[in-house]
């Protein structure tokens, strides 16, 4: 038994250690790295000034933040409709189907998602498959420029952080109970009013959650837009990834990165605001 309390604790206590010093103590250096001051010697000059702040108010800087997010909501947009009718049918469907399509969602996972977003440009290049196909059946009579676009830096965002919108939303759809469905058509609503009255108050946890997952790390995936954008559609992870290994302005990048964790906590708590809002309801 002593042994076995100990192993406990000593694990409790190597994490602990481990997460303090390799995530909690790097965030607060570079939360304090953020007042500072740029310097060509040191690199960061030790102050408390909020020009770093300001600075990120700039209008080249700002329309940065404001096309990133645009681009980052317009994937999370693509997803969330991609994947609610898919993680209905998958929360629908029975054994063993429903294990066959989990293994297809999860597929993607064993594979890094640099090497997944290197391989879309066999596909999306002049010479690439979907060229080749729309020549071949004569729907295009020359090749479609769909490298180095915005449009196909939402596709490869879309293709990498789609199974983060499934997951959630199919744990939310699995855990809705019937009965509300079922209650809603006996009381006359049509089945467009019971999806938006019921289905999806029901499963905002979800759907919150799967934003947050997509969202988030679409602002920061930088190497998609490098590999299928050319660095034409800047995410804020370029500009975060710029200011430290190019321009050297370490405590710009710094307080980009305290800013996109802010974003972070602000979607957390709409996160628990929605689940707090639906447990209340389903207690009342």
């Amino acid at each position: 038994m002593r042994s076995d309390g100990f192993f406990k604790t000593a694990v409790i206590v190597g994490t602990i250690a481990w997460m303090a010093l390799f995530a909690f103590v790097p965030n607060v250096l570079v939360f304090l790295a953020s007042f500072g001051s740029a310097s060509p010697e040191n690199f960061i000059e030790p102050g408390f000034s909020l020009h770093n702040y300001a600075r990120l108010m700039d209008r080249s800087h700002l329309e940065i933040m404001l096309s990133s997010l645009e681009l980052s909501g317009l994937v999370t947009l693509v997803c969330l409709l991609t994947a609610y009718p898919f993680a209905a049918i998958l929360a629908r469907a029975r054994q063993p189907w429903r294990s066959y399509m989990l293994v297809l969602v999860v597929i993607p996972f064993w594979t890094n998602s640099l090497v997944r977003t290197y391989a879309m440009t066999a596909m999306l290049n002049t010479s690439g498959i979907i060229n080749s196909v729309l020549l071949g059946l004569g729907i295009v009579k020359e090749p479609l420029a769909m490298m180095y676009t915005p449009g196909a830096v939402v596709l490869g965002l879309a293709y990498t952080l789609l199974p983060f919108m499934i997951l959630p939303l199919y744990t939310a759809l699995e855990r809705l109970d019937r009965r509300y469905v079922e209650a809603s058509r006996d009381l006359g609503a049509t089945p467009i009013k019971t999806f938006w009255r019921v289905v999806v108050p029901l499963t905002m946890p979800g759907i919150v959650s799967g934003c947050m997952l997509v969202f988030l790390p679409g602002i920061g995936m930088f190497y998609v837009s490098d590999v299928l954008g050319g660095a034409k559609a800047m995410l804020l992870g370029n500009f975060i990834r710029d200011q430290f290994l190019t321009t050297r302005d370490w405590p710009l990048g710094a307080a980009a990165s305290v800013t996109l964790t802010a974003l972070m906590g602000v979607m957390l708590v709409l996160y628990w605001k929605s689940s707090s809002r639906l447990n209340a309801g389903s207690q009342a």
